[in-house]
């Protein structure tokens, strides 16, 4: 079996169209066709259902992307080893998009000082999977640490918040003087998932039904306090950023939001992930607002 056939298939599933794996790959979007054709006569099963938005993996092609995954990163370590270099070919690191101010500093310098690497940085709401290849590296945010197999997770930092509201929001409202006060007020908070942040907790226990705005994310959260919808809690860096916020209430320990740097174990110590990981951790150590 070739390889070029399963290294070109493995680029079509993870990227999701032909022309984008022909890019990657520097050949001919014919090629790419020819090739996942090829391979899937070969083994016999459809790798993909085409339709006219790209290549949708199936659960064979999902599989297929899950080993050869490990194999492409295999290869790329190896080549690492032979030449001495402390890493190249492809970092993918997966974080929330209110983390990429962030993480985007520290993965340049990491790209800078290994100047073989390409860096992907995907910001989004949505989990990655590390074990089909994904992501190489993801930070999570959660009370408790991901609970997901075959990971490796590690403490990474504790970002601290403090509830904030807009001046105008203030004028209108009155500013509370303590928690009493504080349960009359409308509150800004996350949708979804989100809910689980500690200070969604404190406010629904606070003032249970009072979140009147709700966002899928802190960039959107921020904008709707800056905007006057209520009351709620930034980063200490955030709100330090934006001179539409004034403090309502100081930090609070039991605010704070744990960050986990998680990593396959299949991928864990390869040269580049360890790495990266280094960086990283060194670089949290600041991450406290």
């Amino acid at each position: 079996m070739s390889w070029d056939e399963i290294r070109t298939a493995y680029q079509v599933a993870r990227l999701g169209t032909v022309s984008a794996a022909a890019e990657v790959l520097g050949v001919h979007h014919a090629t790419v066709i020819r090739h996942v054709d090829a391979l899937e006569g070969r083994l016999g099963v459809r790798l993909f259902q085409r339709h006219a938005r790209g290549y949708t993996p199936t659960e064979a092609g999902q599989e297929l992307l899950r080993v050869a995954a490990r194999v492409d990163d295999g290869f790329s370590q190896m080549a690492v080893r032979i030449k001495g270099q402390e890493a190249t070919g492809e970092l993918v690191v997966t974080a929330l998009p209110s983390l990429v101010p962030r993480l985007a500093p520290l993965l340049a310098e990491f790209q800078d000082r290994n100047p073989g690497l390409t860096v992907r940085l995907l910001a989004a709401e949505r989990l990655f999977r590390l074990e089909s290849g994904e992501a190489h590296i993801a930070i999570r945010a959660g009370i408790d640490p991901p609970a997901q197999p075959d990971n490796v997770v590690q403490p990474l930092a504790r970002i601290r918040f403090h509830l904030v509201a807009a001046k105008e929001y203030l004028d209108r409202h009155g500013r509370p003087k303590d928690e009493a006060e504080l349960a009359a007020h409308r509150f800004v908070g996350l949708d979804g998932d989100g809910g689980r942040a500690p200070f969604n907790h404190w406010i629904e226990a606070l003032a249970p039904g009072r979140i009147a705005f709700r966002t899928s994310g802190d960039p959107a959260m921020l904008e709707a306090i800056c905007g006057g919808a209520g009351i709620g809690f930034a980063s200490l860096q955030d709100s330090a950023a934006r001179s539409c916020l004034q403090e309502v209430l100081p930090h609070r320990p039991d605010w704070a939001v744990p960050l986990w740097l998680v990593t396959h174990v299949d991928l864990h110590r390869s040269p580049k992930v360890q790495a990266a990981s280094r960086l990283l951790k060194e670089g949290a150590r600041g991450w406290t607002g």
